[in-house]
């Protein structure tokens, strides 16, 4: 099984930890382990000069450091090139925090299955975890599933089984450094890579002390990556809604004089709404979502999100008005900021999983 599946180690700098992650992985069976070093300095040549005493160890160098997003794309490129009979590879991290077992059993799942990216996925609930590792996956794992629709227990894997057939798609993506393996997880959800996780062994070494992970740098790249796909809806909701409650506070404003405050209530909604949703559906449809699906197939359910959504605003704004016994017209408006704030939340999940899925 192990022939058939090449080990990718990206290393930058690394120590004696580097050594035993090769030992293991030799004594698990696997007889392809590419490691790439990417611009390590002198002081830490030593393990890859140990290392390169291996048979099964071929070692591809970067003269400087280009991250360890190009580091995997060398690996990948060079596999592609010089290993026509590799299924697939494995990515691990050189720092021995994947054991040799748990590395054996992604590759096997991967084997198994064929078609399958896996992803080695930890367990952050225990007390060994660095409160750092616990809290900042925790929040991306949440951003993945709410923004992107990803459901990943462990979106900072560094083990990942991937078959030969996706290594291509991968190598295209764009990043360099770290930020590069979240585009590999948005590049599952774009491509529609099937993928499956593996529970493995939650290993932390002096705290994950030799990290060169960038709390601060790495992860703001990797935040702009995901919050790009959330940015377009966000403005076109914004807009949208700056134009609604525009409408809203002129149109009330009009027809006060002829109507009760809950009748006004309800034309201002109704008509504000008319207008900010067909501008609103022009700018979903070909600038947030993309969506492939003809106007007058996907514009029949957005009405109905619409629909729903206008009662629920207006059902929202006049209970809390009469509930709080807020008699001018002007307190509605800040009433219905809040009210129309909480469905937006839900509107983008319904739009992305049902309207403009396509």
């Amino acid at each position: 099984m192990e022939g058939n599946v090449s080990i990718i180690i990206p290393s930058l700098n690394p120590d004696q930890k580097l050594i035993q992650v090769v030992e293991g992985l030799t004594q698990a069976g696997f007889n392809d382990i590419i490691l790439v070093n990417d611009g390590s300095d002198r002081d830490h040549m030593q393990p890859f000069q140990t290392v390169s005493q291996y048979s099964q160890c071929t070692i591809l160098t970067h003269e400087q450091n280009k991250g360890k997003g190009r580091a995997l794309k060398t690996a990948f490129s060079y596999i592609l090139e010089n290993r026509p009979s590799c299924l697939g590879v494995v990515t691990v991290d050189g720092d021995n925090q994947h054991t040799a077992k748990d590395i054996a059993a992604c590759a096997e799942a991967m084997l198994k299955t064929k078609d399958q990216v896996i992803l080695g996925c930890r367990d952050f609930s225990g007390d060994h975890v660095p409160p750092r590792s616990k809290f900042g996956n925790n929040m991306t794992s949440w951003v993945f599933r709410y923004i992107c629709g990803l459901k990943i227990t462990d979106t900072q894997t560094g083990l990942r089984a991937i078959p030969r057939q996706y290594l291509a798609d991968f190598i295209e993506l764009r990043g360099e450094r770290f930020e590069y393996e979240t585009n590999m997880l948005l590049c599952l959800k774009e491509k529609k890579i099937p993928f499956r996780e593996v529970t493995i062994e939650t290993v932390y070494i002096e705290e994950n002390a030799s990290s060169h992970f960038n709390p601060i740098v790495d992860s703001f790249k990797i935040y702009k990556l995901i919050f790009a796909y959330f940015f377009k809806f966000v403005f076109s909701s914004a807009a949208s809604c700056l134009l609604d409650l525009g409408l809203y506070t002129v149109i009330g404003m009009v027809v006060k004089s002829f109507f009760s405050l809950k009748q006004s209530i309800f034309v201002a909604t109704v008509l504000a709404r008319v207008g900010s949703s067909l501008f609103n559906f022009t700018l979903n449809q070909t600038l947030v979502f993309h969506s492939k699906e003809p106007a007058k197939h996907t514009i029949v359910k957005y009405y109905i999100l619409c629909i729903c959504q206008m009662l629920l605003s207006y059902g929202g704004v006049w209970g809390i008005v009469s509930v709080l016994q807020l008699e001018r017209y002007g307190a509605s408006v800040l009433v219905k900021v809040i009210v129309d704030c909480i469905l937006f939340l839900f509107s983008y999940q319904i739009q992305k999983k049902w309207i403009f899925k396509k």
